[in-house]
């Protein structure tokens, strides 16, 4: 039997249903499966805390760390005062670290996109010296570096960010979510990586359980007989939403009510008010469900109470048809989610889509950018007609299960496994 390892997760966060919080939790799962155990260090956590370490400092919402992001973002010089706030805290962190891989016996990490998207710089710092001192073989799982987001690309920090995010290391393996991402790092930073895309347990489906639909859409504030039209996102403008209200208002049915499953976030609320208003002007019946659902859980259930006790996961069965308009994605889980509840899609097709996933032989009602006759014609006769849509669901389902998979997960992670340590231990 090969060796087994103790795998150190290390984030801001682990914690709630953030993105990178739910990935993280479906790769210790797999690894789990092959006799590795899993242990979880960040500045916030919800994990076992006979498996975990909590280290404030490292959480991206720590008063230190909001006062450095307050002075090196949207400045091109810092203080000498902040640089030696970033090492301080920087150090703090990395001590940690010693802490939490001697407690351990932690023999692997893996990075959750701490040195990726910087916001907090110090971690990235901490953990880049930490690999650097220790040659500590591990992975770096990257979701969102900072050349694509535009609040980071005027800073006071570009030395720190050369350095560490991500830092180029002889002990450490990258891994990207798209071919844009992945074509990026090799360009900017000279960085190889394996593409390995968000996934789903698409091969065992009946462990994602749901509620009763007649249930849900009860609680929902839906007749039997209404049309659900799901957009299953954040209230955020790349999102779209204002494609999906005119594809609804052009449908020109009473019966059809456009669901929103998420709230604005950190990004205001002017958006939403303004989709309320156009919403309004189109005659479209707009619902933002959010504060009716509690939290999805890795495994689809809710995390809520007795006000909340749905979650998103249980909407998707009630739902006739998902709109995904984004103008970008750096994935899109949301799209697994489709795939693996069997709904029909529109789609807008953002840059991954028409790179990573369409090629694949995905099927979607598709638009470019904007809603035409022909594109809402396809949405009727998608909507009355059960055998187009089983065809397309199926298609889609059957094709996710040989790319986005946990079978997809396990042969890359062998790969990266295997690469850094010239073992084979999956």
């Amino acid at each position: 039997m090969h060796d087994r390892y103790n795998m150190g997760f290390v984030s801001s966060r682990f914690a709630g249903t953030d993105g990178v919080t739910l990935e993280s939790a479906k790769w210790s799962e797999v690894l789990r499966d092959f006799g590795h155990k899993s242990f979880w260090f960040a500045g916030k956590l919800d994990k076992d805390p006979h498996r975990s370490m909590l280290v404030p400092e490292a959480f991206f919402d720590h008063p230190d760390n909001v006062w450095i992001n307050e002075r090196i973002w949207k400045h091109l010089t810092r203080s000498r005062e902040v640089t030696s706030k970033i090492h301080e805290v920087a150090e703090t962190i990395k001590s940690g670290l010693y802490r939490f891989t001697n407690k351990y016996k932690i023999n692997f990490l893996i990075i959750q996109n701490a040195v990726t998207i910087p916001m907090h710089v110090p971690l990235g710092v901490a953990i880049t010296e930490f690999l650097a001192e220790t040659g500590m073989p591990a992975i770096s799982h990257n979701h969102d570096f900072y050349w694509e987001r535009s609040r980071f690309l005027v800073n006071a920090v570009q030395d720190l960010l050369d350095m560490a995010f991500p830092p180029s290391l002889p002990n450490l393996q990258h891994v990207t979510i798209n071919s844009a991402a992945r074509d990026e790092l090799a360009w900017r930073k000279g960085i190889t990586s394996i593409l390995i895309p968000n996934v789903l347990d698409f091969e065992n489906p009946a462990r994602y359980p749901t509620a009763d639909p007649a249930d849900v859409r009860k609680h929902l504030g839906f007749k039997p007989d209404d049309i659900l039209i799901l957009q299953p996102t954040r209230v955020v403008p790349r999102k779209g939403i204002e494609h999906a209200i005119t594809i609804v208002s052009k449908l020109k049915d009473p019966r059809c009510k456009l669901v929103v499953s998420h709230e604005s976030g950190d990004e205001g609320h002017g958006y939403m008010e303004s989709l309320k208003e156009h919403a309004a002007d189109m005659g479209v019946d707009l619902r933002f469900i959010h504060t009716k659902l509690g939290e999805t859980s890795v495994e689809g259930n809710s995390n809520g109470d007795e006000d909340t006790p749905y979650s998103l996961w249980d909407v998707y069965p009630c739902c006739d048809l998902v709109t995904y308009t984004s103008l970008y994605e750096g994935f899109g889980n949301a799209l697994l989610e489709t795939v693996l509840f069997r709904k029909p899609l529109v789609i807008n097709r953002y840059s991954i889509w028409i790179e990573d996933i369409e090629p694949k032989g995905f099927q979607a009602i598709a638009m470019d950018g904007y809603v035409t006759g022909s594109l809402v014609d396809e949405v009727k006769r998608v909507l009355s007609n059960e055998r187009v849509r089983r065809r397309m669901t199926s298609t889609n389902y059957d094709l996710a299960v040989r790319y986005y998979s946990y079978s997809v997960l396990l042969r890359s992670l062998r790969t990266l496994i295997t690469n850094i340590t010239g073992l084979e231990r999956l």
